[in-house]
């Protein structure tokens, strides 16, 4: 075989690679470590992370995202909005919901697909049925192991179309969470549109998670990190990834929504964990 052959061949195999990589739509894990002086060394608290399942079904009953899930051993499973859709069936967040019931304390909060469905109430009720806590613009003080645990959550802005027209966020924000900067305890919000993140820096979180971007639905590595996102338009800043701001840590999930019509590129669905490790001698 001539070298002319040969590199061809090599092309060849490398775009098949790309394109795989590029078009791979299966389930990844994406983890984070935050250290932190609210809790003690040796103490960890880790948290699986769903955003933006779309009532997307993995699997005969939810199989491959719940054992995903299961394998992570999550102390808490925050649900972060669209877990529900306007379009699609809920039989599939049903199954999901079903299939970690009792694995770990779960919270959730709106997204913006639950409201445009008209059938907020229902899909609600139906969320509560499988032992997960809904947060509307209020908080939990709980206890993980030892730790210390303030978990708050923020509905979505649509709110305001379908259920409360004087809904302000950044009113909500202040008038609900105030009160947290005299609470011990590491604090997590639950949000799920990240590009409000200067609202949610005004109180006193140590971390924010969100999701509803997709990923910027588009990436290219080290080069782009997300094409267009909801809410963002173009080239939008919050896709993906982790942000800092001097205390905070704002953790946006690329979400596990797949829809084979707008196939995501170098942008695989996501189920994120995030382990909260102690730094603290007592």
């Amino acid at each position: 075989m001539t070298r002319k052959k040969i590199l061809i061949l090599n092309c060849i195999g490398l775009l098949i690679i790309l394109l795989f990589l590029a078009f791979y739509n299966g389930l990844i894990v994406r983890k984070y470590i935050i250290n932190s002086n609210k809790l003690a060394v040796g103490e960890l608290v880790r948290i699986v992370l769903v955003t933006d399942l779309h009532s997307h079904i993995y699997g005969n009953n939810q199989t491959k995202i719940v054992s995903l899930i299961i394998k992570q051993h999550p102390d808490i499973i925050a649900l972060v909005g669209d877990i529900a859709d306007d379009k699609v069936p809920i039989e599939g967040t049903k199954r999901f919901l079903a299939g970690i019931k009792g694995l770990a304390p779960i919270y959730y909060v709106t997204g913006n697909h639950e409201f445009w469905s008209n059938d907020i109430v229902n899909i609600k009720d139906i969320i509560r049925k499988y032992d997960v806590t809904i947060l509307e613009n209020s908080y939990e003080q709980i206890k993980i192991k030892n730790a210390s645990i303030v978990i708050s959550g923020v509905d979505d802005p649509d709110v305001v179309k379908y259920e409360k027209p004087e809904f302000d966020l950044q009113r909500e924000m202040h008038y609900t969470f105030s009160e947290l900067r005299d609470k011990p305890g590491f604090k997590i919000l639950l949000a799920h549109r990240p590009e409000f993140i200067e609202i949610y820096k005004e109180c006193s979180f140590d971390l924010v998670l969100s999701g509803h971007s997709h990923g910027g639905q588009v990436r290219i590595p080290f080069i782009l990190n997300g094409l267009w996102a909801p809410n963002q338009g173009w080239f939008p800043k919050y896709t993906g990834g982790e942000y800092k701001y001097d205390s905070l840590t704002h953790i946006v999930s690329r979400g596990v929504s797949y829809n084979p019509r707008l196939p995501r590129v170098f942008n695989p669905p996501e189920v994120v964990v995030i382990d909260i490790k102690g730094s603290t001698s007592r």
